[in-house]
């Protein structure tokens, strides 16, 4: 199967993956059958992670995210049991090890039901890092007011 379907199934899921496999066909001038072989190709080569909902999470109780920035020792001995927490903490959306910011080395994403919430969490991940107040910078941002766009895959640029 040419990549080129591949990735033209890829963003029309993208697009709205409750659509069947029999209309996502016709979008992509294909057969039914061959949308769910491609389909289940990119769920084994691990183009696919995951089927699911982007909540409003306003909606769900949510008040506010936070960007957390740390420093943090990839190879240090505490890693393992800070990469437990991490997996473990359903406040955690995403974590990357990157460089920027003063060397910050650690990107935390988290969502939060409110200040107090976010202050608890800032604690135990300070405590658990071992860290000094000024070694964690986060940037606060409000899922109710002022989001000027919603996270969303669905206009992802093709490249």
């Amino acid at each position: 199967m040419p990549k080129h379907k591949m990735l033209d199934l890829l963003y029309e899921l993208m697009k709205n993956s409750k659509r069947s496999d029999r209309e996502i066909a016709k979008a992509i001038k294909v057969s039914q059958p061959t949308v769910t072989r491609i389909r289940r190709s990119l769920e084994k080569l691990g183009y696919i992670r995951e089927y699911t909902v982007i909540p409003e999470l306003e909606k769900i109780g949510f008040e506010i995210a936070a960007l957390n920035f740390l420093s943090a020792n990839p190879a240090s001995e505490q890693m393992k049991e800070i990469h437990d927490w991490i997996l473990k903490n359903p406040k955690i959306l995403f974590t990357t090890f990157g460089e920027g910011l003063d060397g910050k080395t650690l990107l935390i994403v988290s969502v939060h039901k409110d200040f107090t919430d976010f202050s608890a969490f800032s604690r135990e991940l300070k405590g658990l890092f071992g860290l000094k107040l000024s070694s964690a910078e986060s940037f606060l941002f409000s899922l109710k007011t002022d989001v000027v766009k919603h996270f969303s895959f669905k206009n992802l640029e093709r490249l």
